[in-house]
Formats: structure tokens, sequence, C-alpha cells
């Protein structure tokens, strides 16, 4: 009942891809992330916002965690890239490690991490550029002279594997990285998750500082997938398909049917068409915005809310399932 939300009392089925859809300012994110994930958190004892009011919350018992996978950014340090979030850097740096010149070296993975002492440049400390104070303004980047923005010594960047230095394969995109680690099933698997969400064409030492809002997001959700606890999670997304091209939209709802596939659960506010067919429930909230919305308009499958009359989102969804029939 926060902001402009009329005493709702909704259900939100688990363990399957429910789908909050509705005009911009109808009460989405109010009831989602505002006053739901804020309510399980409380209930779970977890950190988070205060969230707006309400009465009561059931059969959050039957889950053991929720994540809010949102927009704000992964990581204000250059050194923050994909490939460390995902957790795939560590199995890159032990294939290095394992090769007969670095063993030779006496060379051990740590060797190979550009954020400690060892085998990273000491001139910019592994960050590959250094940092010029503007005082008041923005700080200047420029590419280390030491290194020449490779981030490693000399006696590191000359140890390789199948004809690349360590330096080579962070400039990498994730999907030539895949198929250059090639037999290295722990390396792939660590890269997987990032195709499966879209990522496949970042480069694997790219700072998270230059990743858009919603590449933040996937690559957060990237992070989940490839860990898959067994514990039963909640997954809370705002429009992950912002930006996206359909063929990555395929790829996304193949990442959404991993999490489903080991029972998870997702909750995701969006409007895309595609995750609207593809959706197993949807609760479309309106009927407009601001005072004019607030209300829950229409809920069900695709097709029972395409049979709503009442919804905006009810009517798109007629047509496009309709155009589906057609083709």
């Amino acid at each position: 009942r926060g902001n402009n939300l009329k005493n709702l009392t909704v259900e939100f089925p688990l363990g399957v891809l429910c789908l909050v859809t509705g005009v911009s300012g109808a009460g989405k994110s109010s009831l989602v992330q505002e006053t739901l994930y804020g309510a399980i958190c409380r209930r779970k004892r977890k950190e988070s916002d205060r969230p707006l009011p309400y009465d009561d919350l059931i059969g959050d018992g039957q889950i053991d965690d929720v994540v809010l996978v949102d927009q704000s950014p992964i990581g204000r340090s250059p050194r923050s890239n994909p490939v460390t979030y995902v957790k795939a850097f560590d199995e890159i740096r032990s294939v290095f490690a394992a090769t007969v010149e670095a063993r030779t070296r006496n060379l051990t993975a740590s060797h190979f991490s550009f954020n400690v002492e060892g085998g990273r440049c000491e001139r910019c400390q592994g960050d590959g550029v250094l940092a010029i104070d503007m005082q008041f303004m923005a700080d200047v980047y420029v590419r280390c002279p030491e290194c020449r923005g490779k981030r490693y010594r000399k006696e590191i960047l000359a140890v390789k594997h199948r004809g690349k230095s360590i330096a080579d394969v962070l400039e990498m995109s994730v999907r030539q990285a895949f198929s250059f680690f090639r037999g290295q099933t722990k390396v792939q698997l660590k890269l997987k998750p990032l195709m499966d969400v879209g990522l496949d064409y970042l480069r694997l030492g790219q700072s998270a500082t230059t990743l858009s809002s919603g590449e933040a997001q996937r690559l957060k959700l990237a992070s989940y997938t490839s860990q898959l606890k067994r514990s039963r999670m909640l997954f809370i997304l705002e429009e992950p398909t912002a930006g996206l091209h359909f063929a990555d939209v395929v790829q996304l709802l193949d990442s959404f049917d991993a999490l489903l596939s080991v029972g998870h659960s997702l909750i995701v506010v969006d409007h895309n068409p595609r995750l609207m067919r593809a959706a197993d429930y949807l609760i479309d909230v309106g009927p407009g915005a601001g005072i004019h919305g607030g209300t829950i308009v229409a809920t069900g499958t695709p097709e029972e809310v395409a049979a709503n009359e009442a919804s905006v989102t009810g009517r798109e969804l007629k047509r496009m399932l309709a155009e589906r029939l057609r083709s």
C-alpha cells in the first residue's frame, strides 16, 4: 500500500518465471522492489532499504534467500572485470601456472594475478594505466610506460599457453576465449554463463567501470548461474532485456531456464514482448501511471492475460499471439 499501490493482495508463484508488467509509473517497482524484496529481506534478517508499508507476508519459508539483480555498477575499480566477477580468472591463472615454462620458473597461479605483488607490474600495480590527478576535474588515465598497458612483468608475459600470454587472453572476447580454452573444462564452465546472458562480446579484461547498467545486471546474473547453489533462491530483476538484441533475449531466457531447472524462482519486471510470451505467469499492474495506476489489472498465463480486454498488456499480448498463430 506504499506510493500509489492501492491496498493490494498479490500472489507471486514460485518455481516459475513470473513477469510483472505495466506502463511506466504504474507501480511495478513499488510492488516488487520496494515492498516484496524489502519485506523478504526483513523476514530473512538481510540488510536492505526499509520496505514500503505492508500488512503481511506469507510463504517466504519456501525460499532460502532472495537476490535483487539490479542495474547498479558492479565495481568502481579498473581491476574489476567480467572474468574476475564470475571467478573464471582463477581457473585461467591455474592453466598458465601449469605450463612447463611456469613450472620451470617456479611460478604459481598467484604470479598471474594483477591484484597482488609477484607477477604484476609494480609501476601501475597491475592496472595497466596510471591516474593523473586533475584536481577539480575527473582523473585522466594514461597507459603505463613500464608494462605498456599489459599489467604484468616481462617474465610473466613470456609464459605462453598455446602461443598466447596472460595479457593476450585478457584482450580476447568471451567467445574467443571459450574457443581458445578448448579442453579446459573448468575454464569453459565459468565462461559459459557469460555467453548465456548475451555477454560473449565483452573482453575478458574489460574494466567493470565501462559496462552499461544492463550489462552490469546481466553480469551479476551470470555470476549466480555459474554457481547454481542448491538452496532455493528467489531472483528479482528489473528490465534485464533493456538494450538487448532479439538473439540475446533468447540467450537470457536460456539462463532463466537454467535457474528454474534447479529449483530457483524468478520475478522479473519487464515489458519485452518475447519475455511476455515466454513467461509462465504474468501480473499486470495499472491501468495507468501515478494515481491512475497501483492496481492489479490482470494475472495468469500469457493466454489468460491476453483474454483480458481491460489490460493494455493483454491487448498487446493478444495481438502478438495472433500474429504467431498466423506465422
